[in-house]
């Protein structure tokens, strides 16, 4: 039986203190940098008023003929998170086999494709969803091309990874015997990484769902555009009802993805 060095057991101890030590005086600095004033002279009573909206949400928006309602903002959401998921999920493939190592000889171009992912990562959707809208103007257009261009960076990120995953054997074999580029890609990369890119861009799909409810704050279509209409105009009745559709579709939209990933996998 080996017996474990004490000088070890001292260091590890001490690195260990040293740790957790800076994590204590790293959650105290970020404590002293919030300033809290209390809560405000009215702020009871506007919780009251929020809770009393949600617990009488506003049936008669759910449908409503003549005009916008739940049920049209709720479609107008899944099909931006269903249109950008589409598009990043074929236009991310080239970025994916770019940032591979495994694809090329020289580090410096997957390094390259690496850090492209990275830059185009650092911009959240609602920060696209702005700039879409100043170039094509407000609407659901502008919210498919915020959610397409944002989930590139992470879908083929994911996919690069897959790739770099993939067993060399049948790859070694066709190139053995002599076969393309395009023949090995065929054969043996594609067959092997597609079942997993499809449950990524299923998994992207649920995140995209939840971020097209956001992106109508800024005015990039869905519903989240007369939610914040009425949050602005205090109608907590129909922000109940809003944000009771929202958890039902997102539920939904869940379990029929994680069924998919499932059957897929």
């Amino acid at each position: 039986m080996n017996q474990s060095d004490p000088s070890k057991s001292r260091s590890s101890l001490i690195r260990n203190w040293i740790v957790g030590a800076g994590i204590i005086v790293l959650f105290v600095w970020s404590l002293s940098s919030l300033q809290f004033d209390g809560i405000q002279e009215y702020g009871a009573q506007v919780m009251k008023s929020i809770w009393d909206g949600f617990t009488h949400p506003d049936w008669d928006y759910v449908y409503m003929p003549e005009g916008e309602d739940l049920l049209r903002g709720l479609l107008e959401t899944l099909i931006i998170s269903i249109l950008g998921t589409f598009i990043s999920a074929f236009l991310c493939i080239p970025f994916a086999f770019w940032a591979s190592s495994n694809m090329s000889r020289l580090g410096i171009v997957s390094g390259s494709g690496k850090f492209v992912l990275t830059v185009i990562r650092v911009f959240p959707e609602i920060i696209m969803a702005i700039l879409f809208i100043v170039a094509v103007g407000p609407g659901a257009f502008a919210g498919v091309l915020a959610l397409g261009v944002h989930s590139i960076g992470m879908l083929a990120k994911l996919y690069s990874e897959t790739i770099e995953a993939v067993d060399n054997g049948p790859r070694e074999a066709l190139v053995a015997s002599g076969a393309s580029k395009l023949q090995v890609l065929r054969f043996a990369v594609l067959p092997q990484v597609i079942p997993q890119f499809i449950s990524y861009a299923l998994y992207r799909f649920e995140i995209n769902i939840r971020s097209a409810t956001v992106l109508g704050l800024v005015g990039a279509g869905g519903i989240g555009t007369p939610l914040i209409f009425a949050l602005q105009t205090r109608n907590w009745s129909r922000v109940g009802i809003i944000l009771l559709g929202i958890v039902v579709l997102v539920i939904i939209i869940d379990l029929i993805s994680g069924w998919l990933r499932r059957r897929i996998i």
